[in-house]
């Protein structure tokens, strides 16, 4: 059977796809017609419902639970991997709500973060996450939320950290950063369902136990094309919570949503959102 999936370009989720679309592991009977965007891109690709499978931000997925249900592998989640954001020039905490403000796509993770976080910031312009840091440079913007791979590149561009938003989350909230999950059609056969999930997580595994096997897969879609900065990228974001979303994991999402919700951002989403 052949599913329509798609995933980002970042490194995080080439690894973690590789295998299973390269046909490295038993992918019990399954195939896929890939489709590789930014994640924003994903993210509207499944509020429309266009996709049997996708990565997708977990802010994006507050609007698209009544037609998919979140697989339990494949989530990227942790603690100290958040999105930051930055300046050039110093900009105090209590500035951000006057300022011009980059953000890598309204359903980003990011930028619900940021919302939580800045309520009162209404300049905000979207831009491609990997164009954030020029647009900072270029005065177009005064700050960023900056996501991926920006995490290790922005300081040699000569900009600065205002915030670290997700650790301003595990501080407030105690639980890890819930940044983005892997969305199923709930009009799939549940045994469909569970059958993805057991495949994707055996890619998952698949990748962290032969870290060398996507090399080439993931270094041609990378934005950054520096060995060391892909690795890093990889060791932040894949993790325990990528091979099996364990309670705590899911706890994380859920009270992301209710904070969300309190704040006036979303509607509160209700009813079962993992498959099971």
């Amino acid at each position: 059977m052949k599913l329509k999936l798609g995933f980002s370009t970042c490194p995080n989720d080439t690894f973690i796809f590789d295998a299973m679309v390269h046909g490295k592991i038993d992918t019990e009977g399954l195939s896929f017609d890939i489709v590789m965007e930014d994640v924003e891109e994903l993210n509207k690709k499944v509020m429309e419902s266009s996709l049997d499978i996708s990565k997708l931000s977990f802010h994006a997925y507050a609007y698209a639970a009544q037609n998919y249900t979140l697989l339990t592998s494949g989530t990227a989640m942790g603690r100290k991997n958040g999105p930051l954001l930055i300046s050039k020039h110093k900009i105090y905490p209590d500035e951000v709500n006057s300022v011009r403000v980059a953000i890598p796509g309204i359903y980003t993770t990011a930028n619900l973060l940021f919302s939580i976080e800045y309520p009162g910031t209404t300049n905000k312009k979207e831009y491609l996450f990997s164009d954030i840091e020029e647009a900072v440079l270029r005065g177009e913007v005064d700050a960023g939320v900056i996501i991926h791979e920006n995490r290790f590149t922005y300081q040699k561009k000569g900009l600065r950290k205002i915030l670290d938003l997700g650790e301003r989350w595990e501080d407030k909230a105690g639980y890890p950063i819930p940044l983005g999950g892997i969305a199923i059609r709930r009009d799939l056969d549940q045994d469909l369902q569970f059958k993805v999930n057991r495949v994707l997580k055996r890619s998952v595994l698949f990748a962290l136990e032969n870290p060398n096997s996507g090399y080439d897969f993931i270094k041609k879609y990378a934005q950054e094309l520096d060995d060391s900065v892909i690795l890093r990228h990889i060791q932040l974001y894949v993790n325990d919570y990528t091979k099996e979303l364990n309670e705590e994991g899911k706890e994380a999402i859920i009270y992301l949503y209710k904070t969300a919700t309190e704040k006036g951002i979303i509607k509160l989403v209700t009813g079962d959102i993992f498959v099971s």
